[in-house]
């Protein structure tokens, strides 16, 4: 399947901003399950200074805002073919060390609602029991848009029991690494069956089993990542993998609007 991407990012700034330096993670990874045919990203209001891969092997795409800009626009655009490999995305590449991905963070610590959570949970081998985990994170924190805040722990997504797709993904996240499984934050495009247009990327996890690799899982709609799902940013959270990130001076009074479109060629 071949899907058409378009990402457009737009600041509007009340007052000028006076500098300022962005971070992009919206360019997709090639891989064995994946292959980005084209891609670009177009600037207003800024230009780009460079370009690298991070240790995550993300595509950052590092650029600065014009001195004086009021309106910040960053279109990213391309094609990405993929395959159904029903979540199974093989053995871990560095450079990151896969023992990295057993760490906690902030946003990802196991506290007592996540060892409540995978307490007498079951499964046939280590996949069932990943499934089992997927399962009964879904039923207990129910999905709901704009529930959350986004520097939400898995623990404070738990004890509200709501939440969106990134905070699925740290709770997942949270609960594979106390059961000892290395675990990460995936960021990326999904097709929508019942639309083209959306205002967010989506978020899901991935768990290295052994005689597996890294594995897909997708809290928010109960599956693993098929051929709808295009990877972009991986990391041990929603920060390393975050699609903008960065800082400024000046350009107070923010107004931010996102538009997105996947649709198969």
């Amino acid at each position: 399947m071949r899907l058409n991407i378009l990402h457009k990012t737009t600041y509007r700034f009340e007052e000028p901003v006076k500098s300022g330096l962005q971070q992009l993670r919206k360019t997709p990874k090639s891989s064995h399950q994946q292959s980005v045919i084209h891609w670009s990203t177009t600037i207003e209001g800024g230009r780009s200074e460079l370009s690298y891969d991070d240790h995550h092997n993300n595509v950052v795409e590092l650029i600065s805002i014009d001195r004086g800009a009021k309106v910040l626009t960053v279109t990213s655009q391309g094609e990405v073919e993929l395959t159904n490999t029903h979540g199974v995305l093989g053995r871990h590449l560095g450079p990151a060390p896969l023992w990295l991905f057993q760490r906690e963070t902030p946003r990802t610590k196991a506290r007592s609602a996540a060892k409540a959570l995978i307490r007498d949970l079951e499964g046939e081998g280590d996949l069932a029991e990943l499934h089992a985990l997927k399962d009964r994170i879904r039923d207990t924190v129910a999905y709901e848009v704009g529930s959350s805040m986004s520097d939400w722990s898995a623990e404070d997504a738990l004890e509200a029991g709501k939440g969106v797709c990134q905070d699925h993904a740290h709770i997942f996240i949270a609960c594979a690494r106390a059961m000892g499984f290395p675990a990460r934050y995936v960021s990326g495009y999904l097709m929508l069956d019942d639309r083209t247009v959306q205002d967010a990327m989506h978020a899901w996890a991935e768990a290295h089993v052994d005689g597996l690799g890294w594995v897909g899982f997708d809290v928010s709609n109960g599956i693993s990542p098929d051929e709808r799902y295009v990877r972009v940013a991986t990391g041990l959270d929603y920060s390393d993998a975050a699609p903008v990130s960065g800082t400024r001076v000046g350009g107070k009074g923010e107004e931010l609007s996102v538009e997105i479109e996947v649709a198969q060629q």
